[in-house]
């Protein structure tokens, strides 16, 4: 079950890309019609003003199709291979599933007619009862449904990875075998999908309450709740399951509901986009959204973390400190420009719990603070990027200032927290892994990082299935215990994970794509 939802988990950020790059580009149109920045000319001219009219509808539609991004991405992460199949099949899935639970709302007279806010107000509702109802059912690809969000998306993609994987090798006596193999996916998913639909149908109602429920606890529990979140979001680091909690937080009410312009609108980043681009911002609303977003990481993942390796830095033999010197200073600089934190943390929450706790505390102490200095810096990156599009270049409104100023304390903690526990605990972080002999572990040559990966793993005979994710490389194999961690480590490696007797998880950092890549290669597996 771990297994699965790590898999689940990693599978779900497909989308997550496409997001924070058409977030970053509607934070640099919002730019352009701040008056008191470009000038009130600039600001509204005609040719300015169709640009960003355009920008908006353009990412206004990327979010609309976030549910069957989410279909997607889930249905080609969840399956072992011929992804381009699954990648069809759930089309027609996330399709049929929705005409079914349109069906099932028809057969009890609901329709998008008379569950419209005029219709429900003109019949004896009041605005909040009508708002309360209309919120409960959505328009997909144009056809009315419930308003499921991403769940819709997610129930769609893993019904076409189960189906995938039992029947795309199936066989057929020879008079139907045409329809054998990977085209009997699509007719087993034309067969079974309207059953699915139909327990959705009942189940669903449910399962929104209890969502609904969990949004109104998290909101309700003030700043003991974003400390809790951001507390249990680096806890979870290592398990991968932190990606689970975050797509919920971003994208369903678990982060929040609210009425922007006329449209109901659930998950903290949806929320803070169309809060970005409203005809009036409400700033009561874009305040509860952006407390879930990068205000919160700014702190540690901009200085904090950079600080931890200075004082890795510093703590290494001396013999070591040109060696690691470029390590840790490419991660901090990872760290603070992206928000991408796994090469730093995995260099130390392993081999010190104390060090891992202490981070996992100040992550949620960032988020409260923020919080409660009424910080506004949205998106989902963390790191400098959106520290400057997102609070520098929009104005003194969003309190960007406090980002930094909490940073610095932020960096100092860190430091001299890290430094007296590794020195104090005589900790192995890197330049400390090996005796102070001057003995040089060595790196492999970029031509030799494959098969190099490949031998450390137990060879070809021993893969499974070869996957990656933001920062580490992902292997299912037949024993993970022939794996041989110190052959790995001159590869680049920064640590590794062992999740069971067959999977395990090989931490590169912003590497892993080029070792992922490399290992496929020199395995035959790349296509």
């Amino acid at each position: 079950m771990r297994t699965f939802i790590q898999k689940l988990g990693k599978s779900m950020m497909g989308p997550l890309s496409i997001i924070v790059a058409a977030g970053l580009l509607l934070g640099i149109t919002t730019i352009l019609t701040n008056a008191s920045l470009v000038g009130e000319a600039f600001a509204s001219a005609a040719g300015v003003q169709v640009v960003v009219g355009a920008v908006s509808a353009l990412v206004g539609k990327v979010f609309g199709l976030l549910p069957i991004l989410f279909a997607i991405s889930v249905a080609t992460g969840m399956v072992k291979e011929d992804k381009e199949i699954a990648g069809f099949a759930v089309v027609i899935c996330f399709v049929l599933f929705h005409v079914m639970l349109n069906y099932m709302l028809g057969l009890n007279g609901i329709t998008a007619e008379n569950t419209a806010i005029d219709y429900l107000t003109s019949h004896g509702s009041t605005t909040l009862e009508a708002y309360q109802i209309n919120a409960a059912y959505d328009t997909q690809l144009g056809i009315f449904t419930y308003r499921m969000g991403i769940f819709g998306g997610i129930v769609a993609g893993l019904w076409t990875a189960f189906i995938h994987n039992k029947f795309h090798t199936q066989k057929l006596p020879v008079a139907f075998s045409f329809f054998a193999g990977n085209r009997f996916v699509p007719i087993m998913i034309i067969l079974t999908v309207p059953f699915v639909a139909i327990v959705s149908y009942f189940v669903w109602p449910f399962f929104s309450m209890l969502i609904d429920g969990l949004g109104t606890v998290i909101s309700k529990s003030g700043p003991f709740g974003l400390f809790l979140y951001g507390f249990a979001e680096r806890l979870l680091i290592p398990t991968g399951l932190h990606h689970v909690l975050n797509q919920l937080i971003r994208f369903t009410p678990v982060g929040g509901t609210a009425m922007i312009d006329g449209t109901v609108v659930s998950g903290a980043l949806n929320i803070f986009q169309a809060e970005l681009v409203a005809k009036n911002m409400d700033m009561n609303v874009f305040h509860q959204a952006t407390r879930f977003l990068t205000q919160g990481t700014h702190p540690f993942m901009m200085f904090g973390l950079p600080g931890a390796c200075y004082a890795m830095y510093k703590t290494a033999y001396a013999k070591e400190q040109p060696k690691v010197r470029g390590m840790l200073l490419a991660s901090a600089l990872t760290s603070f420009a992206t928000g991408i934190t796994e090469p730093i943390e995995f260099s130390f929450i392993f081999i010190s719990p104390i060090l891992w706790v202490f981070h996992a505390f100040m992550a949620g102490m960032s988020f409260l603070i923020m919080s409660l200095l009424q910080v506004g810096v949205g998106n989902a990156g963390g790191g400098f990027v959106d520290l400057f599009i997102f609070g520098i270049l929009q104005g003194t409104y969003t309190k960007w200032y406090f980002c930094v100023i909490l940073g610095i304390v932020y960096f100092f903690a860190y430091f001299f927290v890290f430094k007296y526990v590794i020195e104090k605990k005589n900790l192995k972080t890197p330049g400390r892994d090996v005796e102070d002999s001057g003995d040089d572990v060595g790196q492999v040559e970029a031509s030799e990082l494959g098969t190099t990966i490949l031998k450390a793993i137990g060879g070809k005979e021993n893969i499974r299935d070869i996957d990656n994710c933001i920062s580490r490389l992902r292997l299912i194999l037949n024993d993970t215990s022939v794996v041989d961690e110190a052959a790995l480590k001159t590869t680049g490696s920064l640590g590794i994970i062992r999740i069971n007797e067959n999977n395990i998880q090989v931490v590169y950092g912003p590497k892993v794509e080029e070792a992922t890549h490399a290992l496929k290669q020199a395995a035959g597996t790349y296509k």
